[in-house]
């Protein structure tokens, strides 16, 4: 099936936009769009964040606290809330985003939060989950997001639970951007847990 040419110039302008105020300016104009655009797309991250956070989480998942982490319209919040989570937090840099993420009456709390730019908001003991694309455009900003991740664990702020490759993420919307031959970009699901700040020594 080929992608409407509409889809692909939507994409294609988000994958290689500018600097953060463009990217988050596309972001905002595509939000009414973007579910229907990423179903086209085959998209599989909401899917394989929620398989990833199930598998990691070794509590019953009812009362985790979990930080959706460029929550987008809410498609990752969707995944968890069917598999039973339900103290879901999330942040994005999209005021359109959120404001879908807002209709889906999943989250208890939406802020605006650029990740690298501002503090990410989270309880000691939460989870945070963040996914993101591999394909050749995406790879300054895959660069970027990991070192602002190390950063978060080298100050002991973040323990990393697993960074999982997935091939077959989406649908690629140019040979370019295809993995191989095969049609399809690759992706990152990432999980890390807050740690908790630890007692103040009796001296």
């Amino acid at each position: 099936m080929q992608l409407a040419a509409g889809v692909r110039e939507r994409v294609a302008a988000v994958h290689v936009g500018g600097g953060l105020p463009e990217r988050l300016r596309l972001y905002d104009g595509w939000a009414a769009r973007y579910d229907q655009d990423v179903a086209a797309l085959e998209y599989r991250a909401p899917e394989l964040a929620a398989a990833s956070l199930a598998f990691a989480f070794p509590a019953p998942p009812a009362g985790a606290r979990l930080l959706d982490v460029a929550c987008g319209t809410g498609l990752v919040a969707r995944e968890l809330h069917r598999r039973g989570f339900r103290c879901l937090h999330g942040v994005d840099g999209s005021a359109g985003m959120l404001e879908r993420a807002r209709s889906t009456g999943l989250y208890r709390r939406l802020l605006p939060c650029v990740v690298g730019r501002e503090p990410l908001p989270a309880p000691a003991g939460g989870f945070l989950c963040l996914t993101t694309r591999s394909n050749p455009s995406n790879l300054r900003y895959k660069v970027e997001l990991e070192a602002v991740l190390e950063r978060l664990e080298r100050q002991g702020a973040w323990q990393k639970v697993l960074a999982q490759e997935v091939e077959r993420w989406e649908r690629a919307t140019s040979e370019e951007e295809s993995t191989q031959g095969t049609g399809y970009i690759s992706g990152v699901v990432y999980i890390y847990q807050k740690c908790p700040i630890p007692p103040l020594e009796e001296g």
